[in-house]
């Protein structure tokens, strides 16, 4: 768990003039080293090499549930005590690491050096010795590197600065295209992608790509949705090589869905005849099944406490389409730009926080207890202990939950944890 520093300034920070309040203190969230747990799965052909303690070997190890005789394709180089004290040189102990690992797994064709918080620390230049490693084993092998250290950032910031670091390598493509940004599960990217060229989208590419010798090239022609929120530094990286960005709902329920293909097909010229002929059915069927979970939800109160940056999309789809009541809709950042349709589609007056001060949070969500708060596994136990039903929020960035078709599985995920109370009640 990562932790900032105390809040400085009053005691009760007030509510900005944009109606958010905005807290600095103490936090609790996992570091980006978490998201290496998805995007090991999706891109196929690519090794994650962490920078780090033990500790970093334990929590990747426990958050995988890794067997001891499995072959995963992420590991941690151990920064030792003679590291720390400057009594080994760095730099030629990550090449010995690196070559051997190499040479014994040659299915490596995307080498990622992950930085962490000690090996912050020790100020150690992962970008140089990623350049001097990719000068010294492409094209077999590219390596690159970015930070998934805890200091100051949320887990799935570990994500948006893989997929940042991937910019730049990407191929020039002149190509008119449409680009979905953001890890999914393979089901759900084909889903999409078959729904996006069953309105007549021609070229549809993904990113990240699923091999490393398929990541997609950007141009002035390419056309990018964003499939996940915490994106921030991607969008920014694609807007420097030209790509267009469409702002949408994400892809969250019934009602995400359709918003997030109809701004795809306004940008590619797809008539409204032809977008509505192909999502009726998909759509249909995506109603149905949140009709099975909004009797159970309606009227509910939640509590999303700032943890996965995934909170106000999906505080809009549990207000929208299952009629759940927002107590407070918490998010570590806030990216207007990429959430200003979201922001727009919540109920009036809904409270958003954009930080986090855990105590007074927790003081918050006591003195309302909601029917369900949203949070991270170092407080649901406590919360259950104290009578409130929680659910995990990591589940939800592991979990399918994009698309039509798993908007039934999406409201079913929340629906669990009430349904379980009701249960022990009996």
């Amino acid at each position: 768990m990562s932790s900032a520093g105390p809040a400085s300034g009053c005691d009760a920070p007030p509510v900005g003039v944009d109606g958010i309040l905005r807290e600095r203190g103490q936090r609790e969230v996992f570091c980006g080293l978490t998201g290496i747990i998805w995007l090991h799965r999706k891109i196929q052909d690519a090794f994650f090499l962490v920078i780090g303690s033990r500790t970093c070997a334990h929590l990747l190890q426990s958050a995988a549930g890794v067997m001891v005789f499995a072959e995963p394709r992420f590991g941690t180089a151990i920064i030792e005590e003679k590291d720390l004290a400057g009594l080994a040189d760095a730099n030629e102990e990550l090449d010995r690491v690196v070559n051997r690992l190499l040479a014994r797994r040659p299915d490596i064709k995307l080498l990622f050096l992950v930085g962490s918080c000690p090996s912050e620390v020790i100020k150690l230049d992962l970008s140089r010795a990623a350049q001097r490693l990719n000068g010294r084993f492409s094209p077999n092998v590219r390596v690159l590197n970015y930070s998934g250290s805890g200091i100051e950032t949320t887990f799935t910031q570990g994500e948006d600065a893989c997929l940042s670091a991937l910019v730049p390598d990407l191929a020039f493509s002149d190509e008119k295209q449409l680009m979905i940004v953001g890890s999914l599960p393979d089901i759900v990217e084909d889903q999409l992608t078959r729904l996006l060229g069953d309105l007549g989208i021609s070229k549809v590419v993904s990113l990240p790509a699923r091999k490393a010798g398929q990541m997609p090239g950007v141009g002035p022609n390419t056309k990018y949705l964003l499939a996940q929120p915490f994106l921030a530094e991607t969008g920014t990286a694609l807007d420097k090589r030209g790509a267009e960005h469409l702002p949408a709902l994400f892809p969250f329920g019934a009602e995400g869905t359709t918003a997030w293909l109809h701004a795809a097909a306004q940008a590619f010229g797809v008539s409204e005849a032809r977008f509505e002929q192909v999502i009726a059915g998909p759509r249909e069927r995506a109603r149905k099944g949140l009709a099975l979970y909004r009797e159970k939800l309606a009227g509910k109160r939640i509590f999303f406490m700032p943890d996965s940056q995934l909170e106000v999309p999906l505080a809009r789809f549990l207000a929208g389409e299952l009629g759940m009541e927002l107590v407070e809709v918490g998010t570590p950042y806030l990216h207007k730009g990429h959430l200003i349709d979201e922001l727009a589609a919540l109920p009036p007056g809904t409270m958003i926080s954009e930080g986090q001060d855990v105590d007074k949070q927790l003081d918050r969500v006591r003195a309302a207890r909601p029917d369900l708060t949203v949070c991270g596994l170092g407080l649901a136990n406590p919360l259950e202990k104290e009578g409130l039903s929680t659910k995990w929020a990591i589940e939800l960035v592991f979990s399918p939950i994009h698309g039509y078709e798993q908007a039934g599985d999406l409201a079913e995920l929340f629906s669990r944890p009430l349904h379980r109370r009701d249960l022990l009640r009996v």
